[in-house]
């Protein structure tokens, strides 16, 4: 069983959320999964949030327990001999405002962190809720909505639970390896649909042109899940048996 590498509070996930052909993610499968469809659609999606009361390998590392991380990542399935398949996201490129954090994730989980300044907004009253998460790469990128301040359990089969129900990582070890790690989390409270958002991302030089168009399209949905705590297991390479199933 995979110990503990990373404990963490992900609070106010804010969700952009692209529907896309698949053929543009099928460079970025990782060897061993396939791409994850919702109702026969692939997505993208932009997520925004809040690392909140950090620890790594259970110790507190001063000042890096806060801090805003904005990502880029698609939706995949991995069908392991014993349990099945595992649903399971691969992150195309994770932005942080801290130069260890993108050290650690790059070196131990081979993921593609960049370091950028970032900053947050959140705004509450009785009645509505606005979340924005900003970057700085040539220039200020942003994401932002309001929604009403009631949040509620997951609807069976919604898209949202497609979008928050996945609790594998996986990420490419060069041409033909992968690599998997376990992410703990209780289901989460989503809000209302958006009343108003904003989405604010130069993503062809951010993410490369073949996400260039989402600059000019609009998003399947933008939603708000509340977050909670969460669990990151320690990583490992997939078997040879299941590449070689693949193959």
């Amino acid at each position: 069983m995979a110990g503990t590498f990373l404990t963490a509070e992900w609070k106010k996930l804010l969700m952009v959320n692209y529907v896309v052909d698949p053929a543009i993610l099928q460079p970025h499968v990782p060897v061993g999964t396939e791409l994850d469809l919702w109702q026969g659609r692939c997505y993208v999606s932009v997520v925004g949030f809040m690392f909140v009361n950090t620890r790594l390998r259970g110790f507190r590392i001063p000042f890096h327990s806060n801090f805003e991380e904005v990502n880029l990542r698609f939706y995949v399935r991995y069908k392991h001999p014993v349990d099945g398949w595992r649903r399971g996201v691969v992150f195309i490129k994770e932005i942080v405002p801290k130069p260890a954090l993108t050290f650690v994730a790059n070196t131990i989980y081979r993921e593609n962190y960049q370091t950028m300044p970032m900053a947050h907004r959140w705004e509450q009253s009785n009645d509505t809720l606005t979340v924005e998460y900003r970057w700085h790469h040539n220039d200020w990128n942003s994401i932002s909505l309001t929604t009403a301040n009631a949040p509620a359990p997951l609807q069976p089969g919604s898209e949202e639970e497609f979008i928050t129900e996945h609790y594998w990582g996986y990420t490419r070890i060069g041409t033909a390896r992968s690599a998997e790690y376990g992410v703990e989390h209780p289901a989460w409270l989503v809000y209302p649909p958006a009343t108003q958002y904003i989405v604010n991302v130069d993503f062809g030089p951010l993410y490369g042109p073949e996400f260039a168009h989402l600059a000019t399209t609009t998003p399947a949905s933008v939603f708000l899940a509340e977050g909670s705590q969460i669990v990151v297991k320690e990583g490992h390479k997939l078997p040879h048996q299941a590449l070689l199933a693949q193959a």
